[in-house]
Parts: C-alpha cells; sequence; structure tokens
C-alpha cells in the first residue's frame, strides 16, 4: 500500500523516510506550499516587543520556523539562562520539536501530555490554564492565507486566545508565514489523479490542504479515495469532501502505521 504525503515538502520529507524505514511505500505530493510573512517587518515588531509577553503560543512548526528565522543572533530570549521567563507554548509534539531546533529551553516550552487524546489548542489549554490571570498577555504566531493577505493579524481558528480573554488576559497576533494552492507539475497532477483510485492512503494533517486538493483535481472523484486524518477536525473535511474511506489518527508515527495497516 502507498502512503501519499501531503504535508509542505519541507515537513513531508522526514515522515516519507519514517514510513519508507518500516517498510511501506511511502512519496511526498505536498498539498501546500508555505513561505515567509506577507509583512516582515510585523515579524521584526515582534521579536523586538517580545518582553511584554507573558507566553508565545505557536500554531505549527512552520510558524516556530519562519518566526525564529528573523530571530536577532543576540537574543537570548527562550533559552535557559534569559532573564525574561517568556513561555512558549506548543499544540502537540511536532511544534515543541521545531522549538527544540530553534534553541528554546526545554524547560520553557508547554505542551499536552503525550498520552492525550489529540494535540490541539483544546488539549493545550488543559495545561497551560493555570498560568493564565488577569493581566496575562499572549502572543499568537500564525500563518495566513495567501489570499488574505489583507488582514495582518492572520485568519485562524481563535478558540484558545478566546479562552485567555475570557480568563482576564490579553492576545496580539502576529502572522509569521503564508499558506498558498502548490503548483504542481504535470507529473505530480497525474500522480495525483491515479492516487486517487489506486488504493494509496492519503496522509491529511490539515483541513486548508482537504481544499486544496478539491481546487487541484477538480472533476476528479474521491468516492474510491482512503485518507487517514491526524485530527477529528480534519476527518470532517475529508469526508466533506467527499473521501470515500477516512480513518483517524492520532499524529505519532506508531498510531498512524497502525492506522494505515486496518485500511488494507
Amino acid at each position: 500500500m502507498r502512503v501519499i504525503v501531503t504535508r509542505p515538502l519541507a515537513d513531508a520529507r522526514q515522515w516519507v523516510h519514517d514510513f519508507q524505514a518500516a517498510g511501506l511505500d511511502a512519496i511526498a505530493l505536498p498539498l501546500m506550499e508555505v513561505t515567509g510573512p506577507p509583512v516582515t517587518q510585523a515579524v521584526d515588531d515582534a521579536w523586538q516587543g517580545l518582553a511584554v509577553f507573558d507566553a508565545v503560543m505557536f500554531v505549527s512548526g512552520n510558524a516556530v520556523t519562519h518566526f525564529f528565522k528573523q530571530k536577532s543572533p543576540q537574543s537570548a530570549v527562550f533559552s535557559a539562562q534569559a532573564a525574561t521567563k517568556i513561555r512558549a507554548y506548543a499544540p502537540g509534539p511536532g511544534t515543541a520539536d521545531a522549538l527544540l531546533r530553534a534553541g528554546v529551553a526545554r524547560e520553557r516550552i508547554d505542551l499536552p501530555a503525550p498520552e492525550a487524546a489529540q494535540f490541539d489548542s483544546e488539549a493545550l489549554w488543559a495545561v497551560v490554564q493555570p498560568q493564565v490571570v488577569p493581566g496575562f498577555r499572549l502572543l499568537v504566531v500564525r500563518g495566513v492565507t495567501a489570499q488574505a493577505q489583507g488582514q495582518p493579524s492572520g485568519v485562524g481558528r481563535d478558540w484558545f486566545a478566546q479562552q485567555v480573554q475570557a480568563a482576564g488576559g490579553t492576545v496580539d497576533f502576529v502572522v509569521a508565514y503564508q499558506r498558498s494552492v502548490p503548483e504542481w507539475t504535470q507529473a505530480e497532477r497525474a500522480l495525483a489523479q491515479s492516487a486517487l483510485a489506486d488504493g494509496s492512503v492519503w496522509l491529511l494533517t490539515s483541513s486548508e490542504a482537504v481544499a486544496h486538493l478539491s481546487v487541484l483535481c477538480a472533476g476528479h472523484s474521491l468516492q474510491q479515495t482512503k485518507a487517514i486524518a491526524t485530527h477529528p477536525r480534519i476527518a470532517r473535511s475529508a469526508r466533506s469532501a467527499g473521501f470515500g474511506v477516512v480513518g483517524e489518527s492520532a499524529p505519532s508515527l506508531q498510531a498512524l502505521l497502525s492506522s494505515i495497516e486496518s485500511l488494507q
């Protein structure tokens, strides 16, 4: 059985390697392209004013990567020795790993427990809620769709920010990257069209990526297409898009391998 890894190319390579090491036929076919922020000055300003925040929430590994690209080499923020004890919030282990690679001290990172049922905003809130008191200040680092560049604070699910505000805190946003529909080659289009009906399993890690597939493969039925979604919201998007078989899995390698095997 072949696995179609739909994450942005930089993220997909490791998943492809891991699946191949586990004996699966895996290939990267990104359903999303990720580029830098539409306004780099906004990220620079965020770094300059970071000391006023109690915590920074990174919505994804891409948020970490593109935010830290503009970090001054002289900045010691998030290090173990930093005088300012800002917390770094991660909704899941992938984002936490990106923070560690960026040089954030492990003791500065808050994330859901490994045994959490889901890795998302709700699971993160269950961990950090005691930290949020009246006057707490949070910065959310997130992305924006390329078509929504007119919204400088970005767009996205604001549930976590709403919880902070309800607890008496304040929330600021900064856009660190852009998401867009990738430009496939003719070979990639042919691969996708074949994989829709040949029993391949599509690994879906974003509802926006599901929407991009509907654009890239417009006119092609998904009734015979199998997918594994890494969150119930993504699974609902896949079913609404017409996927014939949709399984759900935690985003860990072992959980995904078990879920993929269940679709054989």
